[in-house]
Order: C-alpha cells, then sequence, then structure tokens
C-alpha cells in the first residue's frame, strides 16, 4: 500500500531548513506522496528512513536507459499529467523506422540521413535518438545487415521482431549496445523476456489493448524484468490516444503499477500518408508517448517535431538562458558594431540570426537578465542602466573596439538618459524595436558611420 504524506512525515528529519526547495518538511512529504519530488530532494534523511520510503520515493513512471556511450538516453520518469504542474522530464525520442526489405544502399542512405538529422536551437541539441530496424523480410542475413550498418550511426537500436530467435541473433550483434527489444507479445512472453532478463536489456511489452497490456506487465514483473516499455498496440488514432491517456493517468493517478513504465507509439504503422503520420506523431509527442517511431528520416519532417518536443519539455518555470558575455558575430574587429541585449535565449538566437544576416561582423554583448526577455527584464529591474554598464566595464568590450558607441534594444529607448550618465565616455544608439529591423540598420549604420 503507497504511504500517505503523514507517513512519510513522520520519517523525516523535521527540520524545516527548505533545502529540497518546499517550505517545510509537512509540504515535501505531500509532494512526495503525490509524485511530485523525489526523496533524493533532501540532504538530511536517515537510510532507515530511505529504506522504508523506497515505494513512495520512486517516481510512479519509472525511468529506463537505452543506448550507451553518446547514443544513451532514459527516458520515461514523468511525474505529473500537465506540465505546469511541475515541468515533463525526459524529452520523448523520436525513433526512424528502418525496415530490413530496403536495398542495402535505401538502408544505408536513410541511416545516414537519420543520423545527421542534428539542430542547435536556443543553445540546446535537437535531434533523432533511436533506429528502429524491422526484420521485415523474415530473413536473418537481411536482418542482420541492416542491424550492422545501424551500428556506426550513433544512434541507439530498437530491433524490431517478434521471432525470438532472431532477436537472439540480433542481440548477438549490437548487444553491447544496450539496445530496446521490440517485442514482446502474450505469446513469446516467457523466451524473449528471458533473453531480455539474460543479457540485461530493456524491453517493449506490446498488447492488444488496455487490459492485455496490463496483464503482460504483470507477468513481465514476475520474471524479473525491470526496464519495460509499454506498447497499447493499438494502430489507429482513436485507440492509440485514449490508450496512451489511460495508461499515463494510470500511472500517475490511480497508482497502477503495472502501467508505471515510460509508452512508445508507432504513426509509421497507423497510416501511408506521411503528412498524416505526422499529424499522429505530434499528437502522441503531446499526449504521452516517451518514444515515437516515424517512417520518414527528411529533415522538414522530423525538425518540426523536435521543435514540438523542446517546448513541451522546457521547465516552465525555468526560463532558458545563454552566458552572459560577449559575442562574436561573424569575424568583429576594432570598428566593428557593438550591441546589447539580454540572456533569455529566443532573444539571444533571434537577435544573434539578424546579425549575422546582415552580413555586418559584430559584438553582441549580453547582458545577465536571469533568463527573462528585454521588456520583462527592463520591468522587474534586471535590464537597467546600472546592469547594462556594469557589464560594458567588466566585459572587456573598451579593449576590443576603437570606437565608444554602444547600440541598445528599442524597446528600452527610454533608458537611454540615464545609461549616458551610467556610461559618459560611450555614445548612446537607439537600435530597432523588432529583432527583424536589425540586419537594415546595421547595413545602415556601417554606411553612415
Amino acid at each position: 500500500m503507497a504511504l500517505t504524506g503523514l507517513d512519510i512525515f513522520k520519517l523525516l528529519p523535521k527540520t524545516n531548513c527548505g533545502e529540497c526547495k518546499f517550505p517545510t518538511c509537512l509540504a515535501f512529504a505531500m509532494k512526495l506522496a503525490g509524485g511530485q519530488a523525489k526523496l533524493d530532494d533532501c540532504p538530511y534523511v536517515s537510510d532507515e528512513a530511505r529504506a522504508a520510503l523506497s515505494e513512495a520515493a520512486a517516481p510512479p513512471v519509472l525511468g529506463v536507459e537505452i543506448g550507451t556511450g553518446d547514443a544513451a538516453f532514459k527516458t520515461g520518469e514523468e511525474l505529473v499529467l500537465f506540465r505546469h504542474e511541475k515541468r515533463f522530464v525526459n524529452p520523448t525520442a523520436i525513433g526512424i523506422l528502418i525496415p530490413d526489405s530496403l536495398s542495402e544502399d535505401e538502408i544505408s542512405a536513410k541511416i545516414k540521413q537519420a543520423s545527421s538529422n542534428s539542430w542547435e536551437r536556443v543553445g540546446q541539441h535537437l535531434g533523432v535518438k533511436l533506429l528502429a530496424v524491422k526484420c521485415e523480410s523474415g530473413e536473418a542475413a537481411k536482418f542482420k545487415a541492416a542491424l550492422e550498418k545501424s551500428m556506426g550511426s550513433g544512434l541507439a537500436i530498437m530491433p524490431m521482431t517478434e521471432d525470438v530467435e532472431l532477436m537472439t541473433q540480433a542481440v548477438e550483434v549490437i548487444g553491447d549496445t544496450r539496445p530496446l527489444l521490440y517485442c514482446a507479445n502474450s505469446e513469446n512472453l516467457d523466451k524473449m523476456g528471458a533473453l531480455a532478463k539474460e543479457k540485461n536489456l530493456p524491453v517493449v511489452l506490446k498488447g492488444d489493448g488496455l487490459d492485455s497490456l496490463a496483464e503482460l506487465s504483470e507477468r513481465a514483473k514476475s520474471l524479473g524484468l525491470e526496464d519495460i516499455v509499454l506498447d497499447p498496440g493499438t494502430r489507429n488514432l482513436r485507440d492509440t490516444l485514449q490508450a496512451l491517456i489511460a495508461v499515463r493517468r494510470g500511472a500517475l493517478v490511480g497508482k497502477f503499477k503495472p502501467f508505471g513504465f515510460p509508452l512508445i507509439a508507432l504513426p509509421c504503422e497507423e497510416t501511408d500518408d506521411i503528412f498524416f503520420e505526422g499529424a499522429l506523431a505530434a499528437i502522441y509527442i503531446a499526449k504521452y508517448a516517451d518514444i515515437v517511431i516515424v517512417s520518414s528520416a527528411e529533415a522538414w519532417f522530423n525538425y518540426p517535431l523536435q521543435v514540438e518536443i523542446q517546448n513541451i519539455y522546457t521547465d516552465p518555470q525555468k526560463p532558458m538562458a545563454v552566458d552572459s558575455k560577449i559575442y562574436e558575430i561573424g569575424t568583429p574587429g576594432p570598428d566593428s558594431p557593438f550591441l546589447v541585449t539580454t540572456n533569455f535565449s529566443l532573444t539571444y538566437f533571434i537577435v544573434s540570426g539578424e546579425v549575422e544576416a546582415s552580413k555586418v561582423d559584430s559584438w553582441l554583448g549580453i547582458v545577465d537578465s536571469e533568463g527573462q526577455s528585454v521588456l520583462t527584464a527592463w520591468a522587474a529591474g534586471k535590464f537597467v542602466p546600472e546592469a547594462i554598464a556594469k557589464f560594458v566595464n567588466s566585459s572587456g568590450i573598451a579593449e576590443k573596439v576603437s570606437h565608444r558607441k554602444l547600440i541598445i534594444p528599442g524597446y528600452v529607448a527610454q533608458i537611454s538618459g540615464e545609461l549616458d550618465e551610467e556610461l559618459p565616455d560611450w555614445e548612446i544608439l537607439v537600435g530597432p524595436r523588432e529583432a527583424a529591423d536589425i540586419s537594415a540598420y546595421l547595413r545602415h549604420l556601417t554606411k553612415t558611420g
């Protein structure tokens, strides 16, 4: 039986130190009981209490590690149904389907394309995580060849076959990469589960609806399997979406342990329409697939999904910020313009992108605004003359430029007078209000001097 908040409170040190980020031990206990905190957040819990609280401390959705080295990623460990309640933890992993029925050249090209789908956006790396190598041919040689080609991709691998003998051969080829085995079902669970347990590998349980999935999960646990991913087995939008929501609610709200594992969705098996497949993938990312397998490795198809994942899994209570320092855009020299803005990631990347597009080599100063945008930071007293002047004086920019001209965002033009007083040796120039106008502004500035 799950422990209540009061049960947990009795086992805590009751110091009310606040180091767990909650005001009191009772508040922390209530959050722990609700799956919205981790026991490790308390630095003073005793070993005896830790042992007693192990069940309550475990996340309602267990985490599973897939892949090794740079290809490794963790999935699961979610604590809440809605992002605003706390935050989502491990971003959805996108996997690309690689059927072994393709020609060798087609397989190589698709793997290369999947592994090259890598982007930097607002300071974060986005990219495909997994290759789902499916044994469509039924031939061991072709399956093995496709798996071998996948080994050099730099991505985690998910071999797909319900044939235990073929899966055993696959594990012999890629076992050192900690692949995710797909899949165990009601007919092959004993043998597939034994393989997964022997090799200490994660395995997907594929049900035939929710009742079947719950039964499979309980059987798998009785076999000693811990690293489990769940596939409801549904293959249409209505049934899959309902199943994904029901499983996640069952784990988080109902504390139903057979559903307390990451979820996988395969929109690639639901339709032949690539655009509808993309829509399905977007829906399943939002509710609540931890792994989504798609058929296309094309960048135009995958990049929007990666941006959606980034938006959903960004902590809504913690603004994304870049380091406060001087950034070189192009190859600036002593005569290059010097602009300042805040360290909100989106602000930085939009502004730096427009400066780069202008083809005017520039110095871009990023003032620490605790991750807030220009107007928000100004209103909060973070992007004000005193802070900007302190940054300029300590940044070393005076040694980099021969001029003394500072360009500030047009949205805070009203601080130019005060900034003149804080930086009497500098001429304060008011830049455009909108980032889209920066390129034209810089080109005009360099022409007129």
